[in-house]
């Protein structure tokens, strides 16, 4: 048993060697050992390769703003505790402690026939304790795909698909349909699923899916849609429209993609008012226009101006270029880039390098983060691309009148966030 946040995090540090291991076989016995968590609580459940972070946040402060006891899973994040939220902060570590010391005999159970639940089994698993407890509705984040993802383990309200891209190859297959056959596995028997918009043969499957499954489907730009009217005084105004039913509403949140997943969050709302939920549509609007999430187009510093984002695969990093030339154009830009040695930074360099003078390319304290002698390949072999490590180049960003842009992968931009703030 744990009596100290330091004991826990040696545990988990000591589970990290597991690595990620698709299957839902441990989880199912972890929650059958502790009295079937998942089955006490209602949870909406998030899929899709980009935007799940801020449409879960939109989805979130809404309920919170409704009167609802809002749980929120989510990843990555710099901290344990940091991954299960209640109301609008991270549970606490002596919160984390009492969920996991009842989870732990289960745990050392499953150790003992072989079965060794992984780190990210271990939290889903304090997650739904925790929620099972505290909250009305819970927002769970898929970490990985959906039909074999550690949180596939319980029956949600609603089922959400941000969008299919290319990410996470290696376990999800090289192209849209494989992945999307994944990212289909979070839709459930009779339970309403929404969709952001999707590319054709990724839409194919999951319409055969949701047919299946005999699961009302509502799409981005079939069934409802959404148009950005401008950008005024920092804030992006839209239009939201589904029939006859139309709403006008302001977003603080910059990236233009945040768009589409403040429109999914809106389907969300109108959906649980349908099915008795008391919600607000007003109310739950106005939630989301102050909605701000850490390290998604996040202005971090305003002089000099430094901007965070978490674009970590080639459509993410379309979604972010987009952002830079919507919010600043006709600027000196410069770029530092952190990413994971498994993706395709080839292809993600190619599309940035004509939208900034300078991009420098870093590595950063994660096991999997592309290493220095990783990286040279791509600076010897492209102009205006160099390596520097990433505190250093933070030093040295100073100049008022450049824009600096920081992104790559998410656990990249949480540390330099934490180093900035601090």
């Amino acid at each position: 048993m744990f009596t100290t946040f330091e004991q826990v995090v040696t545990f988990f540090d000591k589970r990290k060697s597991l690595g990620i291991k698709p299957g839902l076989e441990r989880i199912r016995a972890l929650l059958e050992y502790c009295g079937e968590p998942q089955r006490k609580m209602k949870a909406i459940h998030i899929a899709g390769t980009n935007g799940k972070g801020s449409t879960s946040h939109f989805i979130k402060d809404a309920l919170i703003a409704n009167n609802y006891h809002t749980g929120l899973f989510t990843s990555p994040s710099v901290t344990l505790n940091g991954h299960i939220w209640y109301q609008d902060r991270p549970i606490t570590e002596s919160e984390f402690i009492i969920a996991l010391n009842e989870l732990y005999p289960a745990i050392e159970k499953l150790d003992s026939q072989g079965m060794h639940p992984t780190e990210f089994e271990i939290i889903t698993v304090v997650a739904f304790l925790y929620f099972s407890k505290h909250t009305e509705i819970a927002v769970i984040e898929a970490g990985m795909g959906g039909r074999a993802d550690t949180t596939n383990c319980f029956e949600p309200i609603l089922s959400i698909i941000t969008n299919v891209a290319k990410d996470h190859t290696a376990f999800l297959g090289d192209n849209l349909k494989q992945i999307a056959y994944h990212k289909a596995g979070i839709i459930k028997e009779g339970v309403p699923v929404i969709t952001g918009e999707l590319a054709e043969e990724a839409n194919f499957v999951v319409l055969k899916v949701a047919e299946g499954c005999k699961a009302p489907l509502y799409q981005l730009g079939t069934d409802f849609t959404v148009q950005m009217t401008g950008i005024k005084e920092g804030l992006q105004h839209l239009i939201w429209w589904e029939g006859d039913m139309q709403h006008e509403f302001q977003l603080k949140m910059k990236g233009v993609y945040q768009a589409e997943n403040a429109a999914l969050a809106l389907k969300v709302f109108a959906l649980l008012k349908e099915q008795g939920f008391r919600i607000h549509m007003n109310t739950a609007i106005q939630a989301l226009q102050n909605t701000s999430v850490p390290g998604r187009f996040e202005q971090i510093s305003e002089t000099p101006t430094i901007i965070l984002d978490g674009a970590h695969n080639p459509d993410g990093i379309k979604s972010f270029i987009r952002s830079v030339e919507a919010n600043h154009p006709n600027k000196q830009r410069h770029l530092l880039f952190g990413v994971f040695k498994d993706k395709d930074i080839a292809g993600m360099l190619e599309g940035l390098q004509s939208s900034f003078t300078s991009i420098k390319l870093t590595s950063f304290e994660h096991p999997r983060a592309a290493s220095k002698e990783h990286l040279t390949h791509y600076t010897s072999e492209m102009e205006s691309v160099s390596y520097q490590p990433w505190r250093e180049s933070v030093k040295e960003m100073t100049h008022p009148d450049v824009v600096y842009f920081i992104t790559g992968s998410l656990h990249f931009i949480m540390q330099v966030r934490k180093f900035l703030t601090e």
